[in-house]
């Protein structure tokens, strides 16, 4: 349990989440609230769930965006730390949010991620140190209610960042990249022959050259030529 003044809760999302779960839940240990929010896993995510002391709902899939509001709004705490089912929080990233529970400065607060691509971190391609909002006061943020790509949006601006980062274990395999980039891309579609014919070798460009995606060798160029071919999917798929 938290020593800190303010309590805190961790919620995830999940579906059939159980290959990193009992990493994910055991670095949640701190934490004085696990909320998990399952939309109908067929695998041992329950079970892992329940071994971790997880306040565990059922919830029909709303997509990522209400789907972690809802996730937010069954937290008991004020003070929430969203993580997904893929994503642990490191010891020194566990040390520092109850640091600043302590004393809170701002109503929210950037997380760096460690992203795992392929077996070993990557911190080029512009991967490092991707920011994104995580500890967050609930009173003052929400998600925006988009389907895929949601983010949080903090009512006062009163943003911070934490110097700790978490892993990330993002892809294990050039399949699962392809997959899970080909359905994002369908839910994210837009509509723009023009920008399918001449952002996805920026995008390469950029990820590869710019952000000195080379120096991660073969990762660092799959990675590159992966995400250009999302910007063409994504760009292409209602313009046919």
């Amino acid at each position: 349990m938290s020593t800190s003044i303010n309590k805190l809760s961790i919620v995830l999302i999940t579906f059939n989440s159980q290959k990193y779960l009992n990493q994910v839940l055991t670095s949640c240990k701190f934490a004085d609230e696990i909320v998990v929010v399952d939309s109908h896993s067929t695998d041992k995510t329950i079970e892992i769930a329940k071994k971790h002391n997880a306040k565990i709902y059922t919830i029909d899939w709303m997509g990522f965006g209400k789907q972690k509001q809802k996730a937010l709004d069954l937290a008991k705490n004020d003070w929430v730390f969203v993580l997904d089912s893929d994503e642990v929080i490191t010891k020194k990233l566990q040390e520092e949010i109850l640091q600043i529970l302590k004393n809170p400065s701002h109503h929210a607060y950037y997380v760096p991620r460690l992203n795992y691509f392929f077996g070993k971190p990557v911190k080029r391609c512009g991967l490092y140190p991707d920011y994104t909002i995580r500890l967050i006061n609930k009173n003052y943020a929400k998600f925006t209610p988009d389907e895929v790509h949601e983010k949080i949006v903090v009512d006062d601006k009163k943003v911070s960042y934490l110097r700790n980062h978490m892993i990330h274990y993002a892809y294990e395999n050039v399949e699962q990249f392809i997959a899970k980039q080909n359905r994002y891309s369908t839910l994210n579609a837009k509509n723009s022959v023009l920008k399918a014919i001449f952002n996805p070798p920026w995008t390469f460009f950029k990820l590869y050259i710019l952000k000195l995606g080379f120096l991660e060798g073969w990762r660092g160029f799959v990675i590159s030529k992966l995400y250009s071919q999302y910007t063409f999917w994504k760009y292409i798929k209602k313009s046919l």
